[in-house]
């Protein structure tokens, strides 16, 4: 049985294949307690240069087989 997942992209806007992603749901939530110590800081990282170093995020679905 294929199962969906969501995954939030912060994509660079300077390193061509560069970015960040994180586990989400279909609307971008992302669970922050579930989160490594170092994933959130991540997070909390590209949220803050959204426009600076990363794009707007986008929420990509990514099928599990």
């Amino acid at each position: 049985m294929n199962e969906t997942q969501y995954e939030l992209r912060f994509a660079s806007l300077f390193i061509e294949g560069r970015a960040y992603a994180f586990p989400c749901d279909a609307e971008g939530h992302v669970d922050i307690d579930s989160l490594s110590a170092k994933a959130r800081l991540n997070y909390f990282y590209a949220r803050t240069v959204i426009g600076r170093e990363f794009s707007v995020p986008s929420v990509l679905r990514c099928a599990l087989h």
